[in-house]
């Protein structure tokens, strides 16, 4: 009979997902040899290689990616057992690691952390600032717990088999100026068409909001913008915006209250939404995961009735 050691199955499924040992590695915290050796023993425990040779590095044979659909089954039953052994016990006690862009952690995820520290001391909450895209890995193999993303009307997100979606909040898109900008003035409206010869700042290619303030470049006002300014940082963005170097479309939930270097206006020809969704594997939840889970629903219900 073989046994077998839910460690290392997570081994070899972060192996299946990410494809190189040097990516498991710093997504685990070890050095790329110690994969390796926890991957050989696993092979010694089941009595077959797992492995072979592919280039430079190595890939999973067919036996590898059977025993890692398995790995997929065993690790989400032992997921499951934990959180209802954690049910069972009424102080909830556990760790809960989430993520999320820049605006939601710090109006969100950090409060919630707050909340958590006050309400429930028992709870160890690991938070971090990453997008989407970054995190979906680390979620399905049970290495991230809840990350808050977001969409934009006219970009909706894919929907991963195996993920769970809440929308948080939704919130208007607003254009936001040098104060010196020549379309600054009056506080009225601004069209996205009276932007074409601006340059433009967005989050780095790949993400969410470049391919929003792209297509919307493209659909409202006929033209491909010179996105000239590429941070994940809000505030870069907020900053090549005051220097007047660029223009940009941001959320308020982004924007500083009352800075006299920045004009916010909305747009003249829609409304454009961002929503902000979490995402959590489809699998029972900890009782520590929908503790944090409810303070940040909570914190983003109280955000949009303050801006109502």
């Amino acid at each position: 009979m073989v046994a077998l050691d839910l460690r290392r199955l997570r081994f070899l499924r972060e192996f299946e997902e990410r494809g190189t040992l040097a990516a498991v590695a710093a997504a685990l915290g070890y050095s790329p040899s110690t994969v390796s050796q926890q991957l050989t023993l696993l092979e010694k425990d089941v009595g077959t290689p797992l492995l072979e040779k592919a280039g430079r590095g190595v890939r999973l044979n067919d036996a590898g990616r059977l025993l890692a659909g398995h790995a997929r089954v065993l690790l989400s039953a032992a997921e499951a057992a934990e959180a209802d052994l954690a049910a069972l016990g009424g102080d909830i006690r556990g760790t809960v690691r989430a993520g999320g862009l820049q605006s939601a952690a710090r109006r969100l995820l950090v409060p919630a952390v707050a909340r958590m520290r006050a309400e429930r001391p028992g709870v160890r909450v690991e938070i971090f600032e990453l997008e989407l895209e970054q995190a979906l890995p680390g979620l399905r193999l049970g290495t991230v717990d809840l990350v808050i993303g977001d969409e934009y009307d006219g970009h909706p997100r894919p929907r991963p088999a195996g993920m769970r979606f809440a929308v948080l909040l939704e919130e208007p898109l607003r254009v936001v100026l040098p104060a010196a900008h020549p379309l600054a003035g009056g506080g009225g409206p601004v069209a996205i068409a009276e932007l074409r010869d601006d340059v433009w700042t967005a989050s780095a290619e790949g993400t969410g909001h470049h391919a929003m303030v792209q297509g919307t470049c493209r659909a409202l006002g006929g033209y491909e913008p010179d996105v000239r300014h590429r941070s994940n940082d809000a505030d870069v963005q907020l900053e090549l915006v005051r220097v007047g170097a660029a223009v940009a479309l941001m959320p308020p939930l982004a924007l500083p209250p009352g800075d006299p270097a920045l004009a916010v206006r909305d747009l003249a020809e829609s409304t454009l939404r961002r929503r902000l969704v979490t995402v959590t594997r489809d699998t029972p939840p900890a009782p520590a995961l929908t503790a944090f889970h409810a303070a940040v629903q909570d914190l983003a219900a109280r955000v949009t009735a303050a801006s109502t």
